[in-house]
């Protein structure tokens, strides 16, 4: 007798939750400015979902039907035996998981980029906001970008593709766009342009540094020919092919075209609470139940009722003197 298939999970507006960013833990060795203050206070290690529960969770979530992971953070390498939580998780590849990737900001990447690979990730996401040492420094406050650089060079040796993601920030980094273009194109690595997010809180205002993507798309293809594509990848990104490199690029526009139509994703942070929507505090708390001893068909009946709770789409506005969306930053949420 065939093995019965999953019960897929559906949210309440018909669409198929099928992708699961973890984040491993809020900590992270940058504080970028668009990200945390630079005071950062982060949580204690008590709050933190164990390896164990992590791994318990997301194959829960694996075994209904999730076919893509991505591990998270704040940085997710700082997080100490994080490598064996991906040679865990890589024995559902082949076996109802389609892909476990990594978004990372690179600082690790000369040191685990191997072990990554070994452990059967094959794809990263690596937060390269610019390639000028004064604008990295500017940026990430603590980070530096030879350090960086040596990481993507690793996982490109390491046989990892890598994609770039690059927040464009007005004033700051606006005008890197067509040299970040020229190295992806150079190196073989996909880039993708994001829009600053309101979430928690920053020191600064985001309106003074937001810049929509409608206009950089435009300014772009007075030097560059934009092809566009179909491709995805599951996540929120409309892509295009630059002719001139050969390599796609990417746009994340969570404010001036927003995605939220088609989500397929859930979040779940580094203390255990599942976020439905990034943009929302729609929620539902597992660690609590975790550690109180839930059965696997209760913890299978607590992501159902979780799914209910996932809206239609988020509230994101940038706007002088407002709060943000949503308190929480995005190193606890998972970026």
């Amino acid at each position: 007798m065939a093995a019965a298939l999953p019960r897929p999970l559906i949210d309440p507006f018909g669409r198929r939750i099928d992708y699961l960013r973890v984040s491993v833990t809020d900590r992270c060795d940058f504080r970028c400015t668009y990200c945390m203050p630079e005071a950062m206070t982060f949580l204690p290690r008590s709050e933190v979902l164990s390896l164990e529960e992590i791994d318990r969770l997301a194959s829960a979530f694996v075994a209904r039907g999730t076919r893509k992971l991505r591990l998270t953070g704040g940085e997710p390498l700082v997080r100490r035996g994080v490598v064996d939580l991906v040679r865990s998780l890589s024995r559902h590849l082949g076996n109802g998981l389609d892909e476990l990737t990594m978004t990372t900001n690179g600082s690790q990447l000369a040191r685990f980029a191997g072990d990554l690979a070994a452990a059967g990730v094959r794809r990263i996401n690596v937060s390269l906001d610019t390639l000028g040492a004064a604008t990295f420094a500017r940026i990430t406050r603590w980070g530096r970008l030879p350090q960086v650089l040596d990481g993507i060079a690793a996982a490109k040796a390491a046989g990892l593709h890598v994609k770039i993601n690059m927040v464009a920030l007005k004033g700051i980094n606006d005008d890197a766009i067509d040299a970040m273009l020229r190295w992806t194109g150079a190196h073989g690595h996909d880039l993708v342009l994001i829009e600053t997010m309101p979430l928690g809180t920053v020191d600064g205002e985001r309106i003074d540094r937001y810049l929509p993507l409608s206009a950089v798309r435009r300014d772009l293809e007075r030097r560059w020919t934009l092809a566009p594509l179909g491709d995805t990848t599951g996540g929120p990104a409309r892509y295009v092919r630059v002719v001139e490199t050969g390599q796609r690029l990417g746009f994340i526009t969570p404010l001036t075209e927003n995605f939220c139509d088609g989500c397929n994703r859930v979040r779940l942070t580094a203390t255990g609470r599942l976020y439905l929507c990034l943009g929302q505090d729609d929620a539902v708390d597992f660690r609590d139940a975790l550690r109180a001893g839930i059965d696997d068909a209760g913890l299978d009946a607590l992501i159902d009722r979780a799914l209910l709770a996932k809206p239609r789409g988020h509230d994101f506005v940038i706007a002088r003197k407002r709060a943000p969306a949503v308190a929480r930053h995005m190193s606890l949420t998972g970026g």
